[in-house]
C-alpha cells in the first residue's frame, strides 16, 4: 500500500499536540510518554508538553520520526454485509476493514446499501468527498448490475431520457444503460439518490439481484483488489476529482 499522505504544520503548536495528531495516542498518553523521555526533537530528549514545534524540528518517538497526518484517501471493494455508516447497526461499518491510524477522522463519499458490493471512497477531506457526492457536481457511478428479469434493448433510450421514480418530482438525470446480457448491464448515473440503481430497474418492472460499483468518476476499482481489500489513491486519482 502506499504511504500516508503527511501535510506541513501550518503553524507552532504544542508538542503534546503535535504527538496526538502524529498517533492514535491521548493527550495523557503523550504526556506519559514525554514523561518517560520517549520524545525526541533534534536527538534531544523533550518532557515539557507545552514546547513548541515547527516545521524546522524532527521529532522522534521511541526513535520513530513523527510527522503530522495531512489528507487521506483510499479506495477499498466493499463486501456485502458490511455498512457505509459509522452508526451500530445490524451489519459491521466499512470502516472497521481500514488499519490506519485514527479512522474516526475518516468519512465515506458517497454510500452502498450493505448488499452492494465495489468501489467506496474513504477520505478526510471534506471538500473533495463534496465533490463527489454534490448533484451539482455530476460526479459519474458505474455500476455491473444482474436482473431478475430480462433486460429489453428499449430500456437504454429509457434511461437516456429519464425514469419517474416513485415519490420523486421529476425524472432521473439522463443515464448510460450498456446491456451485457439477458440478465446483466452496466449503468452509469451522475446523480446519488436513495437507493437509485434499485429504484430505476423497479420503475421498469425489473428488480436488481446482484449490484456492484466498479467506477466513481475517473477512479476505477483495481481489479485485483479483493473484497475487502484498500489502497490509498495516487496523486492522478486523487486530482482527478475536481
Amino acid at each position: 500500500m502506499s504511504p500516508i499522505l503527511y501535510s506541513k504544520l501550518r503553524s507552532i503548536v504544542r508538542l503534546d499536540k503535535f504527538i496526538c495528531e502524529s498517533t492514535s495516542l491521548t493527550r495523557s498518553l503523550a504526556k506519559k510518554a514525554m514523561h518517560r523521555g520517549d520524545v525526541t526533537c533534534d536527538g534531544e530528549i523533550i518532557k515539557n508538553s507545552g514546547f513548541k514545534v515547527t516545521d524546522a524540528h524532527t521529532i522522534c518517538l521511541d526513535g520513530e520520526v513523527l510527522s503530522i497526518i495531512g489528507p487521506r484517501f483510499i479506495m477499498i471493494n466493499k463486501p456485502v454485509d458490511t455498512i457505509c455508516s459509522t452508526i451500530d447497526e445490524e451489519y459491521p461499518s466499512v470502516l472497521g476493514l481500514i488499519d490506519v491510524i485514527k479512522p474516526e477522522e475518516l468519512h465515506i463519499a458517497g454510500r452502498l446499501d450493505a448488499d452492494t458490493t465495489g468501489l467506496v471512497l474513504i477520505t478526510n477531506d471534506g471538500q473533495w468527498s463534496h465533490k463527489i457526492t454534490s448533484p451539482k457536481k455530476e460526479c459519474g457511478k458505474r455500476y455491473l448490475l444482474e436482473t431478475a428479469e430480462p433486460l429489453a434493448d428499449s430500456l437504454v433510450e429509457q434511461f437516456a431520457t429519464g425514469l419517474q421514480l416513485n415519490n420523486e418530482d421529476g425524472l432521473t438525470k439522463p443515464a448510460i444503460l450498456d446491456i451485457l446480457g439477458a440478465h446483466e448491464a452496466r449503468l452509469t448515473i451522475t446523480e446519488g439518490k436513495y437507493h437509485q440503481v434499485k429504484r430505476m430497474l423497479a420503475a421498469v418492472g425489473n428488480r436488481v439481484t446482484r449490484l456492484h460499483r466498479e467506477c466513481v468518476g475517473t477512479i476505477e476499482l483495481d481489479a485485483d483488489l479483493d473484497l475487502g481489500e484498500w489502497r490509498y489513491l495516487t496523486d492522478e486519482e486523487i486530482k482527478s476529482v475536481k
